[in-house]
């Protein structure tokens, strides 16, 4: 089931500059997704990230992965998914201005409130990036970030 940009923000609260997800290509909720990220120029990260090499930063390629895992997991109203681990993350080439990225996640582990995903992150087939991701799903009335 594909998504656009509008449908993946009915799910996420993300918005531009912060929404890393264009496109979710294949989902099966609950399960796993397929998404991609259009990689552009025109990308603040890229004005100091770093100038005359643009490389988009190994801290978005996992945040686009946990916005797909979020996707996957699906909307609940009145919940909030925080990205809580982040395992075996690996950087195995860079990403450029011009590139699009594909995300792929799959869920591995649910219990309870808690869910692992294992993420990669591919350009032209080639493995970009990977990592291992654990997200806590909490009601809004029980988030006290403060106390977290």
């Amino acid at each position: 089931m594909p998504l656009d940009t509008n449908q993946i923000e009915n799910i996420l609260k993300h918005r531009y500059p912060f929404l890393f997800i264009d496109r979710v290509l294949e989902l099966e909720e609950g399960k796993r997704a397929k998404g991609l990220k259009c990689v552009t120029i025109n990308e603040g990260f890229f004005e100091g990230h770093f100038p005359g090499y643009p490389v988009m930063p190994g801290a978005l390629i996992l945040e686009a992965m946990a916005q797909l895992c979020a996707v996957t997991v699906g909307k609940k109203e009145g919940y909030v998914g925080l990205l809580t681990s982040v395992y075996s993350a690996k950087f195995l080439r860079p990403v450029l201005s011009g590139d699009r990225l594909i995300i792929e996640v799959e869920l591995t582990q649910k219990v309870r409130e808690l869910v692992c995903f294992k993420a990669t992150a591919k350009v032209d087939d080639n493995l970009a990036a990977k990592a291992e991701l654990g997200f806590i799903i909490l009601p809004k009335e029980k988030m006290n970030l403060r106390g977290l």
